[in-house]
């Protein structure tokens, strides 16, 4: 693709800052390099009468090579051929199978007499030999004759044993015909169905991350073991089918005396497995050429015919342009093309040349979509794109934790460059922030963890948290923030042509940015890798405590729990921290680095305000002495633009954080809002209404929470009034994409805090809508004025609310409406609503768990959801499909734990929770364990925040709210 896309200096900045993106989660995760997630599935499809059902083994796991989640290292495949034909409808029954046949060669480096392939869910028709498989060698030998195939379910491989050893340095090929169930469990190749025109309609489609590749056909389904794939799908007349690679050629093809279509697909580049995709469906596209490279989105035809993907369509081409202009390459390939699921459990997939998404996060309808639903689908677009960053250069790097990172932060730099300027520092409040909150408990991780402590598949699954990803992006954002962006870039670039089409690790990077260092005028006292080493190999971060009396400059390992045990550090809990800091709004512009525990800088010794860490590019909170303290609380108060914006949002977020961990009082935080009736910007309020809703959870039960209600609502009421005179009573939304969020922020807290004009608002316009369907309700403020009204009402609201959510034609309309349903007061139509989640009709299979965790968001369902999950927790895990779409070691469980229990703050709900974790020990938790633990660990320490802060809190609030 052509070049001609400028980018401006701070767009370069931010570019450097997210440009790391392939090797964020190269830091993360380096060490699980290859390692697969096992699946403890014991049943298999139900045969078919086109395949014959292969001999299984029950018994317990032995130190047999079969009995071992990790292949062995004796065979690597080179490439496949797989055909394969999806069935959009059911046998005889009621299942809808797929029939297929694969060959794939490979290459023996170490002589054996095993063959083992991963297979899972997959009938095997016997070949001539009589067994699973078909082995030839290639070159004009003789193959070993295999003596014994069978299935291994619980590691999920074909055994093939053989009569005489594979030969080192010799190729064999592979062949099986098999059969599988096009199931609805949203892994592997699966059924997402919709409904058109009064018609069901089935779509055939792919999720193969983490390890699901082995459901559609049988492979060595481990990243690193890639390969070329050569797909071809047989398909029903009026379907469209795609792949990874372009169409070579389709056409009338006879099977089983049935004429249907063929269509053969290029040839893939060597890659893993978990990036295959092949889709069947009855959508339509629309489509552009942009310099070259066919773009083209695919969606049900309802959905192309309203236009919902052209957002989607317009964008995507000047992403990839963005792209390649920064990193001067060009795109691979001849097409993009991204398909809109509705059926899909991860937000979205970054399959080479076939990218899949979720519908909320590619189609776009400006009548029904909020800005919000805009940065989303455009930022999601971006993160996806952004991996094909590293696979342009690393296609080797096998797991997806290692770009996680990159991504993150790349996509608000696209959103910024395509759309508004002010996004990119949006990273501070999504990952920043976010992971301060989890990087301050004692059960957090590095981000680099030894081997030899990840081993089972469940500990794996919880690396794929907060951690891997947003602390990556947060750490090099940092990172390229001190090296300053032209080194930053030479040693990006050094480092991806270095190791193009092929495997690295993250002290690579390390090397090629100290030769960019060295070879620039920037001097360092430590070398990148001491510097970054610090922030790697240790968990947590450190706060830094500035005394403006003295000068001296400290810093310690921040805990939420200051007296919890921690496991030790190697490195001693001590961070080489890059300090940047203003003096009374004037930016000094020097970084100082504190190696040591503690040190005097006397630039810092002022009676002038200090604040340290500007726009927040460090890794670390600051806390100041007293008197500091006074005097930016005294320029909050009197003049609060002239502290930037960004850092505004930072002094509320750490003075609330430092409370929590008793370093400061926790009235010196409640003061930071106190200007706030002053503040119009997004980021400040945004900050505050995140660590303030910590207080509504501690205290929606309690007599604190009048008092609570009473002060915000008169902090927020200015902002109320400001925006009902500029959008003449809230008839207009502002121009300014975060104007347009902190007008949502302020309808929200004004309703919630029972602002009488308010919720009059809200529900006068949603009682008009039930009344006269035309009228009209701004898409970024419906989410607000459903739940409200629905919070205010009764079973009218709810059943109106439900009957437009089932009808919903629009994703992100629906989704607004799934969750303002979770806002009723009712318990009885909330228990209803948790019911409904396990009824894959009434709440598809992906949105369940958000749906339960929404519900346990509002005060009234928390118990009922704890209820519901603790009654029917063996189901849950054992049967996780039926609520999530997933296996028993993915991710909807952490969600789901911290959501039920995040308002936990008695002693009996603490004995609740050990009592379940006690009671549930047999059936076990898979990736939720860790989550588990966190949250038994944030329950004691809100137990004791409250006993402490109670009394003090309620005091405070109601000397502040005397007069109103």
């Amino acid at each position: 693709m052509g070049k001609g896309f400028y980018i401006s200096k701070p767009v370069g900045v931010l570019a450097v800052i997210l440009g790391a993106g392939a090797v964020a989660t190269i830091i993360a995760l380096s060490v699980v390099y290859s390692q697969e997630k096992e699946k403890n599935i014991n049943n298999n499809v139900s045969p078919t009468n086109e395949a014959t059902t292969a001999p299984v083994t029950t018994t317990a796991p032995s130190n047999e090579p079969w009995d071992k989640y990790r292949l062995p290292k004796s065979l690597v495949p080179q490439s496949y051929k797989v055909t394969l034909w999806p069935r959009l409808t059911p046998d005889e029954n009621g299942l809808y199978i797929f029939s297929g046949e694969s060959t794939v060669e490979f290459e023996c480096v170490e002589d054996t007499d095993l063959i083992l392939i991963h297979s899972n869910k997959l009938n095997y028709n016997e070949q001539p030999n009589k067994h699973l498989a078909q082995l030839t060698a290639l070159g004009g030998a003789d193959a070993p004759s295999i003596t014994e195939s069978r299935l291994e379910p619980v590691t999920q491989y074909m055994v093939l044993r053989l009569g005489a050893n594979l030969v080192k340095g010799s190729r064999y090929s592979l062949h099986t015909v098999f059969t599988g169930e096009l199931a609805d469990d949203l892994g592997g190749f699966y059924r997402s169905e919709y409904v058109e025109d009064g018609k069901t309609k089935v779509v055939a489609t792919t999720q193969m991350q983490p390890t699901d590749a082995r459901k559609a056909f049988p492979c060595f389904d481990e990243p690193a073991l890639k390969a070329t794939f050569n797909i071809t799908l047989l398909h029903d007349n009026n379907t469209v089918a795609l792949s990874n690679g372009r169409q070579l050629e389709s056409g009338p093809f006879q099977q089983d005396d049935k004429w249907i279509l063929r269509t053969v697909f290029e040839e893939t580049p060597r890659m893993s497995t978990y990036l295959l995709a092949f889709i069947v469906s009855e959508f339509d596209y629309i489509n552009n050429t942009v310099d070259d490279v066919l773009i083209r989105i695919f969606a049900r035809k309802s959905a192309i015919a309203a236009n919902q993907g052209e957002y989607a369509l317009n964008k995507t081409g000047l992403i990839l342009q963005f792209f390649e202009d920064y990193y001067n390459i060009s795109y691979p390939l001849l097409k993009s093309d991204q398909i809109a699921l509705p059926d899909f459990n991860a937000g979205a997939m970054e399959n080479w040349g076939l990218i899949t998404y979720r519908e909320t996060a590619l189609l776009y309808d400006p009548s029904f979509s909020s800005n919000s639903n805009k940065e989303r689908v455009a930022t999601i677009i971006a993160h996806e794109l952004a991996h094909m960053v590293q696979f342009w250069f690393l296609l080797s790097i096998p797991v997806k934790c290692f770009r996680d990172a990159f991504s993150s932060g790349k996509k608000y730099l696209t959103f910024t460059v395509l759309e508004l300027k002010d996004t990119k520092d949006l990273i501070v409040l999504n990952d920043v922030h976010r992971v301060f909150a989890i990087d301050a408990l004692t059960s957090s991780h590095p981000l680099s963890s030894r081997e030899e402590d990840i081993q089972k598949p469940a500990q794996i699954s919880e690396l794929f948290d907060a951690i891997s990803y947003s602390k990556g992006a947060s750490v090099l954002r940092m990172l390229s923030d001190f090296l300053t962006e032209d080194v930053f870039k030479a040693g990006l670039t050094s480092y991806l042509t270095k190791f193009k089409f092929g495997n690295a690790v993250y002290t690579d990077l390390w090397d090629h940015l100290q030769m960019a260092v060295n070879s620039s005028s920037l001097r360092l006292n430590n070398s990148v890798a001491e510097i970054m080493n610090t922030w790697v190999l240790q968990m947590g971060f450190p706060v830094v405590t500035i005394n403006t009396t003295t000068g001296q400059v400290s810093q310690e390992h921040f805990l939420l729990d200051r007296d919890s045990d921690v496991t030790p550090s190697p490195l001693g809990y001590k961070w080489i921290v890059p300090i940047n800091w203003m003096k009374n709004g004037t930016k000094q512009s020097a970084t100082q680095w504190l190696q040591d525990k503690s040190a005097t800088i006397d630039a810092m010794k002022t009676t002038e305000w200090v604040l340290a860490n500007n726009n927040v590019t460090g890794y670390y909170r600051v806390n100041y002495d007293e008197a500091n303290w006074e005097r930016l609380l005294a320029v909050l108060g009197s003049n609060h633009e002239r502290i930037p914006v960004i850092n505004r949002a930072q002094l509320v977020d750490d003075a609330f954080n430092l409370a929590r961990a008793k370093i400061i009082s926790t009235e010196l935080a409640l003061r930071t809002t106190l200007y706030l009736k002053n503040e119009r910007d997004y980021m400040p309020w945004e900050s505050a209404i995140n660590n303030l809703d910590f207080f509504y959870l501690m205290f929606d039960r309690s007599d604190v929470y009048g008092p609570l209600q009473v002060y915000l609502r008169e902090q927020v009421r200015p902002l109320f009034e400001h925006y009902t005179n500029i959008t003449r009573n809230w008839t207009t939304v502002p121009v300014g994409h975060m104007d347009q969020y902190t007008q949502v922020n302020t309808l929200s807290l004004a309703c919630r805090t029972g602002l009488e004009q308010c919720q009059d608002l809200t529900t006068r316009w949603f009682s008009e809508w039930m009344n006269d369907n035309t009228k009209w309700i701004h898409p970024n403020l419906r989410l607000t004025v459903y739940c409200n009204a629905i919070a205010a009402g009764g079973d009218r609201e709810w059943d109106f609310a439900w009957g437009k959510f089932q009808n919903s034609t629009i994703a992100s309309e629906a989704e607004k409406l799934r969750s303002a349903l979770a806002c009723t007061k009712q318990p009885w139509l909330l228990n209803r609503y948790l019911e409904y989640t396990l009824d894959p009709q009434k709440i598809r299979k992906q949105d369940a768990t958000s749906t339960i965790v929404y519900i346990a968001n509002n005060v009234v369902g928390q118990s009922l959801v704890w209820d519901f999950v603790r009654a029917r927790w063996s189901y849950i895990f054992t049967h996780a499909s039926a609520l999530t779409g997933t296996e028993v070691d993915l991710s909807p469980f952490p969600n789901l734990i911290n959501g039920v229990t995040k308002r936990f703050s008695t002693a009996f709900e603490l004995q609740q929770l050990q009592q379940f974790r006690e009671d549930n020990a047999e059936v076990g938790f898979g990736s939720g364990a860790l989550a588990l633990n966190q949250s038994i660990e944030r329950t004691e320490a809100n137990i004791k925040w409250i006993s402490e802060n109670k009394p003090n809190v309620l005091q405070w609030l109601e000397q502040e709210t005397k007069a109103y």
